[in-house]
């Protein structure tokens, strides 16, 4: 059966490409990237079908819309440096990093990520049959759109465009530049709800306006979307972080005078996010590192059964998988080779030591194997965790060296993150009987196709008012949080006011016991470190949109189908489509809008 096509192999790094661009957006607000596997599956299907039906193409297999989905996985993951590492690096230096410089790097690590993986896809995938989940789910998406029937994936298809036209069309009409370019300035939708309070009501709290405090109601249906797709546990647990923080902490600490007001040009004291920021981030990432590192070191049977079996010993004779398996020698090759250039590569564009560098492969070897493990059981890569780690460890062997600080955490969270993604993406392969060796040269196609498209528009955008720009436009929280644990690690605490030593001092303490309770309780206890010190870290309205979009599908999945009825049933059963949609269009959107006001300034 055909799989790594021309045709399979274009459109997947054209769907890829695109893709990797609501990751951008997505990740920019809120410091995630979101799976694009399932919406490029339907997307593949929808098309060759439709060409299909018009006489000019062929039957598109499954195995080919595998290929499609694992090309464009690929390529949606390679915004992750370009949100964290790279942009805290960009911001501690204030230096822009050349592009090309920053297209090799993110190549390189993401070849080294393949090199690991493929060694540990016939462990972890082939004989000991781990869940992946979320790859398992798109295996189950692929076997119900060709064999259950066209009627079925076309229906999904239509859902996902019309619910991306509709995303697409609201993020144009927020554009007031283009509409009053046009004339249409009376069409224009408001990005916050709010404006109409205020003309008849200065809502404060001890004298601040709550706008001040980002306490707002916008029109961001891309975050809403990306609500539903997170849940509501997760959902929650922002909005409690948002409120107390927001709500709670803050005006006490601007009472203080922590927090200082930024006078603008018309003279007036304001706030915002940017400013109430600065002090709110310790708390917010006391708590996400203190969470995150017991959930990585708390299971403990996770971490060893990563290692075991490692080096088991397979039986002689003939292998009938040889021939559809990458050949060992690639690794044995392969990674020396890309290593020793991502070592090069640090040494020459950020001044890592060659000993240094060296140093981080062992890591990223041990790390890989805790992250696929993890990924492997629960869908979950602890990328954050295993970078403040590697954080932690350079800090000692090279202290007051950020820039070394940053860029090795980068290496061994980013290379652990590609192999750990790789794995996710080869599983529906392996559950549909996809061939391995070709499922590797289309991920390396994502990545590359990846790379290409989505860093020119990360300059052209994200950067067009510089680094600084960027971090005032955009929340940015995992490059914020980067930064902020390198600074911490490299300046030490003394450089912080002594209340936001307090608050990092009590966010560690929460954090620790927020996690224990909810791994004794077995998940069923609701509020997660994690995404309570989210919450303390991206603006208010954005952690209300969230939770606004996980409590509406939560509510959709609690009534049923019976329940809702014939109008809503729909809603309940595209879920992902509908959610796949509205982010890629209004993300799409967003971005095509950014470059168009940028071109009628």
């Amino acid at each position: 059966m055909p799989q790594l096509t021309w045709r399979s192999a274009i459109t997947g790094m054209a769907l890829g490409g695109l893709l990797s661009l609501t990751n951008l957006y997505i990740g920019a607000q809120t410091g995630w990237t979101l799976g694009v596997g399932i919406t490029s599956v339907i997307l593949a299907f929808a098309i060759f079908k439709m060409l299909s039906c018009l006489g000019n193409s062929t039957e598109f297999t499954i195995l080919e819309n595998n290929c499609v989905q694992s090309i464009a996985t690929a390529a949606g993951y390679m915004t992750a440096p370009l949100i964290s590492s790279l942009a805290a690096y960009m911001l501690v230096t204030g230096t822009v990093i050349p592009m090309y410089q920053t297209i090799i790097w993110m190549i390189s690590i993401a070849l080294l990520g393949v090199l690991y993986a493929f060694p540990l896809k016939r462990r972890y995938i082939n004989d000991e049959q781990h869940p992946f989940p979320e790859g398992r789910a798109c295996g189950i998406v692929l076997d119900a759109l060709h064999d259950g029937g066209e009627r079925e994936g076309l229906v999904k298809a239509k859902v996902l465009v019309v619910a991306g036209l509709f995303s697409a069309m609201v993020k144009l009409f927020q554009s007031h530049a283009i509409l009053k370019k046009l004339g249409l300035t009376f069409l224009a939708i408001p990005e916050f709800l709010d404006e109409w309070i205020y003309r008849l009501w200065r809502l404060r709290i001890n004298g601040v306006e709550l706008r001040e405090l980002t306490v707002r109601v916008d029109t961001d249906f891309v975050m809403f979307a990306a609500g539903g797709l997170m849940g509501i546990k997760t959902g929650i647990s922002i909005l409690v972080g948002a409120v107390v923080n927001y709500l709670v902490i803050v005006p006490l600490i601007i009472k203080r005078g922590d927090i200082q007001p930024v006078i603008g040009p018309d003279g007036i004291a304001h706030y915002g996010f940017r400013t109430i920021s600065q002090w709110s981030l310790w708390g917010g990432i006391a708590i996400m590192t203190a969470a995150s590192l017991v959930a990585f070191f708390g299971r403990s049977s996770l971490i060893f059964s990563a290692f075991t079996g490692l080096f088991r010993k397979r039986q002689r004779g003939y292998d009938p998988m040889r021939q559809i398996e990458l050949p060992m020698w690639v690794f044995v090759l392969g990674i020396p080779i890309v290593g020793g250039a991502v070592v090069a590569f640090g040494h020459h564009f950020f001044g890592i030591k060659w000993w240094l560098g060296v140093i981080a492969l062992p890591l990223v070897f041990i790390f890989t194997l805790i992250g696929v493990n993890s990924t492997a059981l629960t869908s979950i890569t602890p990328t954050g965790a295993m970078g403040k780690f590697t954080q932690l460890a350079f800090g000692i062997l090279d202290p007051g060296n950020i820039k070394t600080n940053l860029m090795t955490a980068g290496i061994t969270a980013e290379v652990a993150g590609n192999a750990s993604n790789l794995l996710m993406d080869l599983k529906p392969g392996y559950m549909l009987g996809a061939k391995p060796r070709q499922q590797a040269w289309g991920h390396v196609l994502g990545i590359i196709a990846g790379a290409l498209v989505s860093v020119p528009v990360f300059y052209t955008v994200f950067l067009r008012s510089g680094v600084e720009g960027m971090f005032e436009r955009y929340a940015m929280p995992a490059a914020t949080v980067w930064k902020a644990v390198a600074e911490l690690l490299t300046q030490g605490l003394h450089s912080l006011p002594s209340s936001a030593r307090w608050a990092a001092l009590i966010g560690t303490i929460l954090g620790i016991v927020l996690e224990i309770v909810r791994i004794r309780s077995k998940g069923r206890f609701w509020i997660s470190g994690i995404g309570v010190g989210l919450g303390m870290i991206i603006p208010f309205y954005t952690c209300f949109t969230l939770f606004m979009g996980a409590a509406f599908f939560y509510w959709l999945a609690k009534k049923g189908p019976v329940q809702l009825g014939f109008r809503l049933r729909g809603l309940f059963e595209n879920v992902e489509p509908i959610c796949g949609g509205v982010i890629a269009g209004g993300a799409l959107m967003g971005i095509l809008v950014a470059i168009i006001e940028r071109i009628l300034e």
